[in-house]
């Protein structure tokens, strides 16, 4: 069954395929005989309740520097004459993030989005988690200096990010004795108008951040993020190393646990993270690792989530 599909995306020339999600998925898409279009955020645009976009045909290439190749026509298409919009944009999970959700959801479910923009607008990933508190660290949601200051006296060894945060921009560890709290909290206050997010620090860190990928409710694998030495962000984007990882008994027991939930609410494809045996994330708006989970697993996620995406579109 051919699929129209259009991807919301960042500008395509930037991506760096070798470790793109979106990527990944539209080359799945592509093997399978699904048309692909592509726009950006900003080409997107409601009229007399009709959302529409600026967009242009788009084939794929699994080769670095001559990765896609658009059609010079570009084309206003109503996005309710699509079978499926991928929602791929990367956060900040802002204003124009969150108005994006508002006009996808104009046209879900008679158009397919992944993930549903409903639920990820009411599922920012570090707030989300909370739901499920006995999986996660000891974590605290404010940005009263009183409540960050008791957090503190009580765990020591803390870390200290921004609500909306992505790609471990702004995560600083605040450790015993270190007298940096005062002036990292003015500058969060300067900066971010939201809650800050305060957690107990996880010295499991030092061994990796795994990343669980999630399809369709179930877990499909997991890579392991080790942090650069001297740096408590795991992150990819600021010199994380991605390994190979297994499963563990206790990694099956959460996501057994969140893996209803998710199918709930339409989130196809999702990324945990997991410390130790702690979750401190679920990511709903763009998850990512599906290239390096192949990589290093041979597990084809990628294949998973079009499997869930067509079994939708037949129903």
């Amino acid at each position: 069954m051919a699929l129209s599909v259009a991807v919301q995306m960042d500008p395509i020339a930037q991506i760096d395929i070798r470790g793109d999600t979106t990527f990944a998925l539209m080359l799945e898409a592509q093997q399978r005989g699904h048309s692909l279009f592509y726009y950006e955020p900003r080409h997107l645009s409601m009229e007399a309740g009709r959302v529409f976009a600026r967009m242009r045909a788009v084939s794929v290439a699994d080769e670095v520097g001559r990765h896609y190749n658009l059609d010079e026509a570009e084309q206003q298409l109503g996005l309710e004459d699509f079978d499926v919009v991928l929602m791929r944009q990367d956060p900040p999970f802002d204003m124009a993030y969150i108005s994006a959700t508002h006009l996808l959801e104009r046209v879900h479910p008679k158009t397919l989005v992944v993930n549903d923009p409903a639920h990820v607008r009411n599922a920012p990933e570090k707030l989300f988690v909370t739901e499920f508190s006995d999986l996660m660290p000891e974590t605290l949601i404010s940005r009263d200096i009183a409540a960050i200051r008791a957090f503190r006296e009580k765990h020591r060894d803390i870390i200290l990010k921004p609500l909306y945060g992505n790609g471990g921009a702004a995560v600083f560890r605040i450790s015993e004795g270190d007298e940096n709290l005062s002036s990292l909290i003015e500058l969060f206050e300067t900066t971010f108008r939201e809650p800050f997010v305060v957690q107990r620090y996880l010295p499991e860190i030092r061994k990796g951040d795994k990343r669980i990928i999630i399809v369709d409710g179930e877990p499909a694998g997991a890579i392991n993020r080790i942090p650069a030495v001297g740096d408590a962000r795991s992150n990819m984007h600021v010199g994380g190393k991605a390994v190979a990882a297994e499963l563990t008994d206790r990694d099956r027991e959460i996501c057994a646990r969140i893996g209803p939930e998710l199918k709930a609410r339409g989130f196809i494809l999702v990324g945990i993270d997991v410390i130790g045996d702690v979750m401190t994330e679920i990511n709903v708006t763009s998850p990512t690792g599906i290239r390096e989970l192949q990589r290093f697993s041979d597990i084809d996620a990628a294949a998973m989530v079009w499997d869930a995406i067509e079994k939708r579109c037949k129903g």
